[in-house]
């Protein structure tokens, strides 16, 4: 079993460190939504390729968009998958979008998990990173949604310029008093193509502060253990019993269906995505083309991606799959075991997975074991 993600790309301003695909506004969001219901027509055929577990929304923002556009993508993706029933249908969305009315019309529909943008409880944090809500509607948005009965995941981020680590901590508890089940917490990371490199470059703002990011992931390691959460991944930790079901799938290698400009699509062998541009991708999906690229996986792709995805994860990369994978396997499992000396990576009889102090350096320890 496995996913479909719907990516919308429209959002009301440009977050100060975002480098996704993104088209300020929703005016082009109708014709955008007739695009995807016919790349859905386009790529999903009957039979269709997997039982149906998980429906992403992701973007941009889709709570931006008019609520019937994302009813009629459900109706849709459910006509081509008859028989089954998501488990989990998520919906990115900002705390400014998540009116009583809209989410009344989300839930009809069949949303049942909101992945909310929160990102700190600060304003002065929202305004750097030129957030479009506040930190009283974030509380107003998580109270409510939560005694609606949806599933909630909320994310925070670390690690900003001149942010303290009291502010880190006071973010952490409030975000618990509301009923999250799900948090996810990411490192602020300048990329190119943002505002703020650009910013930065002009003496403007100032850069990433990697010390005090670094003490706020490990304190949120520490914080969130003591609350019984459960760290499944570098990012994510959860109450039991509530990890992402559709993220997971991802780490897990389970084919998915990506539908929208600049998506991912992955059948175990081959990995595609669209074009990151809103009127080449209409212009095609409409003319009946699925504007996409792709590239088959070779041997050392695979490996690879096993030991980046799994050494992100709780579970761990196995020897005995390291050597299905790969015909370097020995060199792979004597550097891994290097690592364990080094008290970065924990062995526990043929797996191995990242300790606390080896989730700082997670990328470049995956990087090295590299085919």
């Amino acid at each position: 079993m496995s996913g479909v993600y719907i990516h919308i790309p429209f959002c009301r301003q440009a977050c100060i460190y975002c480098n996704f695909y993104f088209l300020k506004g929703d005016a082009r969001s109708a014709i955008l939504t007739d695009a995807l219901l016919r790349e859905i027509d386009l790529r999903i055929h009957t039979p269709p390729p997997f039982d149906l577990e998980t429906v992403y929304f992701g973007g941009g923002t889709p709570s931006f968009i008019n609520p019937g556009l994302v009813a009629s993508l459900i109706k849709k993706i459910k006509s081509v998958f008859p028989g089954s029933t998501p488990l989990e249908i998520t919906l990115e969305a900002n705390p400014d979008d998540m009116t009583r009315e809209k989410l009344e019309q989300w839930k009809d529909m069949g949303i049942t998990r909101f992945s909310v943008g929160v990102q700190s409880f600060f304003d002065h944090h929202l305004k750097w990173m030129n957030r479009a809500h506040n930190a009283a509607e974030a509380e107003h948005a998580l109270k409510m949604a939560g005694e609606m009965g949806f599933e909630l995941s909320a994310d925070l981020i670390f690690g900003i310029p001149g942010s303290t680590m009291g502010e880190w901590s006071q973010n952490l508890e409030k975000m618990l008093d509301y009923n999250i089940s799900h948090l996810s917490c990411y490192g602020l990371t300048l990329e190119d193509n943002t505002p703020w490199k650009k910013l930065i470059t002009t003496g403007k703002y100032a850069g990433p502060e990697d010390a005090g990011a670094a003490e706020q992931f490990m304190y949120t390691m520490d914080f969130m253990g003591r609350q019984g959460w459960e760290h499944y991944e570098i990012s994510n930790y959860c109450k039991p019993g509530f990890r992402a079901r559709h993220n997971t799938s991802y780490w897990q290698d389970k084919p998915y269906i990506g539908i929208g400009p600049s998506a991912h699509s992955y059948d175990g062998l081959v990995r595609s995505w669209n074009v990151s541009d809103m009127q080449a991708y209409t212009e095609a999906i409409l003319s009946g083309n699925v504007p996409s690229e792709s590239e088959l996986l070779g041997p050392d792709e695979k490996i690879n991606e096993y030991l980046m995805t799994g050494l992100r994860v709780i579970w761990g990369v196995n020897e005995d799959r390291i050597r299905e994978l790969s015909g370097k396997a020995g060199e792979i499992i004597a550097q891994l075991q290097a690592y364990v000396r080094e008290d970065k990576v924990i062995q526990e009889g043929r797996t191995y997975r990242l300790s606390p102090a080896g989730k700082l350096y997670a990328d470049a320890i995956a990087a090295s074991l590299f085919v």
